[in-house]
């Protein structure tokens, strides 16, 4: 079989990309189409694969401005051919869910998520520093968005759910059932310490839907160290409102961030996510997490196993969660364990069933549903 790979972009590292990489790993001669890609971002077992851009990679500003460009990405996916190729994988969050492929090509979706920007503006415009008069336009333009994303939601044979939450936003949005497969975590990378320090972590992009600013609010008030690895547009605003016992560290290497994962006294998680693959893999370091009680946390947090939930995102539900993490008495073997469930062998194994599956499917009845 000839195989495609499609993502929306490769701009940025998050959990999305480490999918790709996976899926790269596991289909090494699909080529992998994306819209714009930022070569000096990608991981190194990304940067020899066949990655096909399309004309916004030459486009001005686009890697520093991407989100920016919002109007664009549904003319630009047009420009990919993928006739020739049996079966098309996209791993979407956005854009990418909507491309045509021919009639005899079988598309499955991994989602994300059904684009988070036009089905949840509000909560995600909410804290994004635009001018009103652009949030105002934008919200017109959101409208056409929503309206085109449902009806190329038909050109998906087969949806794959990340989340059970997400599994749900497909139900509801594209009215499309989904298989739920959790997204993988390369467990093997961590390893647990005898050592426990005296710092909270989180690790994340910094945009404002994630939330680091209640985290960082909460650690102003109780004056404990907490460590921020990451950076984003959100990186000054959270940096002015922070204490000095809130240190931004920026990106760094994955062996640092695994030495700080494996040493915290816990993670933190303070937004609603889709999956969160980061509490994952602080768990695969032996360390518990404290999570915001929503979204791809409740499939994966199991309380007093590998961590505590707050119910609210306010910062006395917050420190009340670090206060449970303390009194706790935390079986380390536990957590890794429960951490392996998720293992990326776990996911290639059930993924690639699947994608072949789905795909006898397609061919005895024309759909992959």
């Amino acid at each position: 079989m000839k195989i495609a790979i499609a993502h929306d972009y490769l701009i940025q590292m998050g959990g999305a990309e480490r999918v790709v990489e996976v899926l790269h790993d596991m289909y090494p001669d699909a080529p992998i189409f994306t819209t714009v890609s930022h070569g000096n971002r990608l991981p190194e077992s990304l940067k020899n694969a066949d990655i096909r851009t399309t004309w916004l990679q030459n486009f001005p500003g686009v890697k520093t401005n991407f989100k920016k460009m919002l109007p664009l990405y549904p003319l630009a996916i047009r420009d990919f051919d993928f006739r020739g190729y049996d079966i098309v994988l996209s791993s979407s969050s956005a854009f990418v869910k909507s491309i045509e492929v021919p009639k005899n090509t079988f598309h499955l979706c991994y989602c994300h998520t059904p684009m988070r920007f036009a089905w949840d503006y509000d909560t995600y415009m909410e804290r994004e520093s635009q001018p009103s008069m652009l949030k105002k336009l934008l919200k017109v333009y959101i409208r056409q968005l929503k309206s085109w994303d449902q009806r190329t939601s038909s050109n998906v044979n087969q949806f794959v759910a990340n989340s059970s939450v997400v599994q749900r936003r497909i139900q509801n949005y594209y009215q499309r059932d989904a298989e739920v497969i959790f997204p993988p975590i390369n467990t093997s990378r961590f390893r647990s310490s005898s050592e426990v320090e005296d710092y909270y972590l989180i690790v994340s992009r910094l945009v404002s839907y994630k939330r680091i600013d209640l985290a960082v609010e909460a650690f102003n008030q109780s004056g404990l160290p907490l460590y921020i690895v990451g950076d984003g547009p959100d990186r000054k605003r959270l940096a002015e409102m922070a204490k000095p016992n809130v240190k931004f560290l920026g990106r760094l290497e994955d062996g640092q961030v695994n030495e700080l994962m494996s040493k915290c006294r816990a993670f933190i998680f303070p937004g609603e996510e889709d999956f969160g693959i980061t509490p994952l893999e602080a768990n695969a370091a032996g360390r518990p997490v404290i999570a915001y009680q929503a979204g791809g946390a409740l499939d994966t947090i199991v309380p007093y196993v590998n961590g505590v939930f707050f119910r609210n995102q306010k910062v006395d539900d917050l420190l009340a969660a670090v206060g449970e993490v303390e009194r706790h008495a935390w079986n380390v073997s536990q957590i890794m364990g429960h951490a392996k469930k998720f293992d990326e062998d776990t996911f290639k194994q059930q993924f690639k069933q699947y994608v072949e599956q789905a795909y006898v499917n397609f061919l005895k009845g024309g759909s992959g549903s």
